[in-house]
């Protein structure tokens, strides 16, 4: 492998030698799954460090550039011709990650699980709206919903979308039943098997499932700390004619990372280019006290379906979520809707519009980011102090994407930390393609219990590594 440094340069020389591997493996068309060279002989081929070398193959690996496999070496991962596997990621890994989280026993920690912990939930203002509801009566108790979702609770929302610059009508807002729902309505209407689509690696594991089932083929584009690496987006652009492109613009899961302004901009200029739907995927959005860039704000709705929940901030029981969109486009997702779900729930609909209406929902909403960042900025000087590397430091949230320095590959950490009791899920399946990572995601408001810490602190201890 023959690759252009420069030792001479100001440029580091591992971002030398991913963009230099990057531009080798587009130039020479070799195949999915060939092999590169080791770590020591291409250190000696160009007399560089080894460290620079496991950096750089490292930082390729977590793009979705190349595959580790532990005691064989590196591999790439996409082909020049622009062929790509269907995802590795199947509807039975997701599942039985679902299974393994939810059928946990009653004490164990989970670290890596992407909700709140229930101590962290307040019930008094969530019970008061229940029972007012309940004291109301009428058709909440007993009939379906219409179509659409409870007008009351979709005019709401579009005054909240209002202060994201997300400007709309309330017949532009579907309500669903979460944020997983809302994904699958959309999977259900827009994709064929067949059809090509982009989503972020790492990225959301429940999505790779769902478009597994759909028999679509997936393209993972790296997610880089202030969004997608639009770089590599504008080659893969040039490779494929995707459908759509799902991402998250703030508190990314798994990552934390939160879209920049340029960024934005860049996604959307191509997107248009290439004529491609993206949807935005922002469940997390109630989390941030200043908002940010969102891609619906900037493009008006015209190319962009934009997705929200309540079930991450107020109750995972109460599934409540919305998609926005164009019109026309919204009249279809109703129909698969109808057909698939028949409604959502009124009641639980007419819970979330009470909550909204008597402020009680804004002011959980800002005790609970003041508790999250409390709790990251301990979870991040802990796994700093304990010698962990995080990718990048969220603004805010939920999430933290680390990686330990001597671990290959994080199911190892898994293992370890369910002899303490903790469940974490490997980073493997963050990638659609199921690719050996190291990384792991580490849920900060669970990390104040005293197992987190010992994991933290002795993460390798009795794992014979």
């Amino acid at each position: 492998m023959k690759l252009r440094l420069d030792s001479r340069s100001s440029t580091p020389m591992v971002q030398q030698l991913v963009d230099a591997i990057r531009e080798w493996i587009e130039q020479h068309g070799v195949a999915d799954g060939q092999r590169l060279p080791s770590i020591r002989r291409l250190s000696a081929e160009h007399g560089i460090s080894r460290n620079a070398v496991i950096e750089a193959y490292d930082q390729l690996v977590a793009h979705g550039v190349i595959r580790a496999r532990p005691g064989s070496g590196f591999y790439v991962a996409i082909n020049a011709a622009g062929e790509t596997q269907t995802p590795s990621v199947s509807m039975e890994d997701v599942t039985d990650e679902m299974w393994r989280l939810f059928q946990a026993d009653e004490g164990d920690l989970k670290l890596g699980c992407g909700w709140l912990p229930n101590h962290w939930r307040e019930d008094d203002d969530l019970t008061y709206a229940i029972r007012q509801v309940a004291r109301q009566g009428g058709a909440s108790l007993f009939e379906y919903s219409t179509p659409m979702g409870t007008p009351r609770l979709r005019q709401l929302i579009q005054e909240r979308l209002r202060l994201l610059d997300i400007n709309t009508q309330a017949n532009q807002i579907l309500m669903t039943g979460g944020g997983s729902h809302s994904l699958d309505l959309i999977v259900r209407l827009l994709l064929s098997p067949g059809d090509v689509v982009f989503v972020e690696a790492p990225g959301y594991y429940n999505l790779f499932g769902l478009l597994h089932l759909q028999r679509v083929t997936v393209v993972g584009v790296p997610r880089l700390c202030d969004g997608p690496d639009t770089q590599r987006l504008e080659a893969l652009l040039h490779r494929h004619r995707p459908k759509l492109f799902f991402t998250n613009s703030v508190f990314q899961n798994p990552t934390g990372t939160t879209l920049a302004p340029t960024i934005a901009h860049r996604v959307l200029q191509l997107a248009q280019r290439h004529d491609v739907q993206i949807v935005e995927d922002d469940i997390y959005a109630d989390f941030q006290a200043q908002p940010t860039t969102r891609l619906a704000a900037l493009d008006g709705l015209e190319r962009v379906i934009y997705l929200g929940s309540f079930s991450k901030s107020l109750s995972s029981s109460l599934r409540v979520g919305f998609i926005a969109s164009q019109a026309p486009l919204l009249k279809r997702l109703v129909d698969i809707k109808m057909l698939t779900a028949i409604s959502t729930s009124p009641f639980a609909e007419q819970v979330v519009a009470t909550l909204l209406e008597n402020g009680s929902y804004r002011k959980l909403t800002e005790r609970l980011r003041i508790k999250l960042a409390a709790q990251l900025a301990r979870t991040l000087a802990l796994v700093k102090q304990a010698g962990w590397e995080v990718f990048a430091t969220p603004a805010g949230g939920m999430f933290l994407w680390v990686r330990h320095p001597a671990v290959e590959r994080s199911s190892q950490l898994v293992e370890r930390a369910a002899q303490l009791g903790i469940r974490l899920s490997p980073g493997d399946l963050f990638f659609p393609h199921k690719d050996a990572s190291p990384w792991l995601r580490l849920n900060v408001a669970y990390a104040n219990d005293p197992r987190a810490k010992r994991f933290i602190e002795q993460p390798l201890l009795s794992t014979g590594i």
